[in-house]
């Protein structure tokens, strides 16, 4: 029987110490597993595509396998952020943690046959996107869970234990893959993905407070700050997602005899670790200015990833590849302290009060506006790999793409001041005065 609370006031201290905490706690914990089984299998090809030579596709039709994950995952997360709402929270874990098998023994059984053709890999790739929604439902969910004060931090960790999948795919599937075969990409992964479904099922909850109509969720679609967060986190989360499951590819083709398998784990650790940071400093500093100078430091971070791809030093490129992930990952905790801040100060504004009632409302957009920003975001996963797949098939070298990512980046810089950060002029947009958070 599904298992609901009906009342959860956690912006009331005392109902948060008394017993709100210790239940958020609970459910954030169970949510970080089911969402890192989510990260593995989304970004199982990234690792799987470097090991699949007897096949003898080419650079451009690996990245295919290695972005149409990227591109399905990133699709899913807009119905994925209306199931908690409508099913519950801890309904829609379990059921989102159940899809994961489908592609995994879809993996086990395809590997095995060489037979295999292209085609059904692309299904398979595609198939893998389900882990990518994952992300949408579970930090839609989590958002009604905690009180404004710590949002930051508790969105931060959810999406961090989630990310560190990235690192997880990447530091053990080399291993397996060398001792047990390719097949054992997907075959591994299956008890972990039974556990974690079991686990939300007997110790999540569902919450009555965050049910809500789709269709009313939905007309956060029409709000601007959707869609300027919408641009700037394809700019954080779509650099992480697209940078981590690119750099085993790339590291291939720029430098074939690096121990590349070794190291490639680093980066998405530390982009994942660093994330609460970057949630933290948010709730410390204001996330607009945290936002803007850390893309300034991703376009100094692409530049030197840049220079060190053409330098024939592999440990050089890999060391310049950490600032990016590093700087993806705080602008990924601070991009996403944004979003509740701003939609509950939107109702704040709109309405003229800070009533519990009026604070779930801000709540409620925010959560149906994670799921627009998370799925545009993600899309940044796909357009990096197939940057690096075109600018290979066309130039035999990833510059073009380096050189599109810095131009990316000045964009998001200057639309972050101009939104959130300036103060000349800024009484001209009306909407603005009150989300420049």
């Amino acid at each position: 029987m599904a298992r609901w609370i009906a009342e959860w006031h956690p912006d009331d201290p005392a109902f948060w110490e008394s017993s709100g905490k210790r239940v958020a706690r609970r459910n954030l914990i169970f949510s970080i597993v089911a969402e890192h089984l989510g990260f593995t299998v989304w970004t199982l090809w990234s690792i799987v595509a470097t090991k699949m030579g007897s096949y003898e596709f080419t650079t451009d039709q690996l990245f295919w396998l290695v972005a149409l994950p990227n591109l399905i995952g990133s699709v899913l997360r807009v119905p994925y952020t209306f199931g908690p709402a409508k099913f519950g929270g801890r309904n829609f874990t379990v059921v989102s943690a159940i899809l994961l098998l489908i592609p995994a023994v879809m993996l086990g059984v395809a590997v095995n046959n060489p037979a295999t053709p292209y085609w059904l890999f692309l299904v398979i790739a595609a198939l893998a996107g389900f882990g990518g929604g994952n992300f949408a439902s579970s930090m839609a969910n989590i958002t009604y869970f905690y009180p404004r004060s710590k949002q930051g931090v508790a969105l931060g960790l959810n999406a961090a234990g989630g990310n560190i999948g990235v690192s997880s795919v990447q530091l053990v599937m080399p291993l397996v893959i060398g001792s047990l075969g390719l097949a054992a990409a997907g075959w591994f992964w299956i008890p972990f993905i039974v556990v974690a479904a079991a686990c939300a099922f007997f110790f999540m909850d569902n919450l009555t407070s965050a049910k809500a109509n789709p269709r009313q969720q939905l007309a956060v679609a029409g709000k601007a700050q959707t869609w300027i967060m919408s641009f700037l986190y394809i700019g954080t989360f779509g650099s992480f997602i697209g940078y981590s499951t690119a750099f085993p590819l790339l590291s291939q083709s720029l430098f074939p005899d690096a121990p590349y398998a070794a190291v490639a784990f680093a980066g998405p650790l530390v982009g994942s670790l660093i994330r609460p940071i970057g949630g933290w400093l948010a709730d410390k500093l204001g996330g607009a200015p945290v936002t803007l100078w850390n893309f300034a430091a991703m376009g100094g971070g692409v530049l030197l990833v840049w220079l060190a791809s053409t330098s024939g030093n592999f440990w050089m490129f890999f060391l310049s590849f950490q600032l990016l992930f590093l700087t993806a990952g705080i602008g990924n905790g601070s991009t996403y302290r944004m979003i509740p801040a701003i939609f509950q100060a939107k109702a704040v504004a709109e309405r003229g009060d800070e009533t519990e009632e009026t604070l779930l409302y801000g709540k409620r957009q925010a959560s149906a506006a994670i799921g627009i920003i998370s799925a545009v975001g993600a899309l940044g996963g796909f357009l990096i790999n197939r940057a690096f797949g075109m600018a290979f098939a066309a130039a035999g070298t990833p510059a073009p793409a380096f050189l599109a990512f810095g131009v990316f980046y000045v964009s998001c810089f200057a639309l972050t001041w101009w939104c959130y950060t300036r103060t000349v002029g800024v009484r001209i947009v009306a909407s603005l005065a009150y989300a420049r958070i």
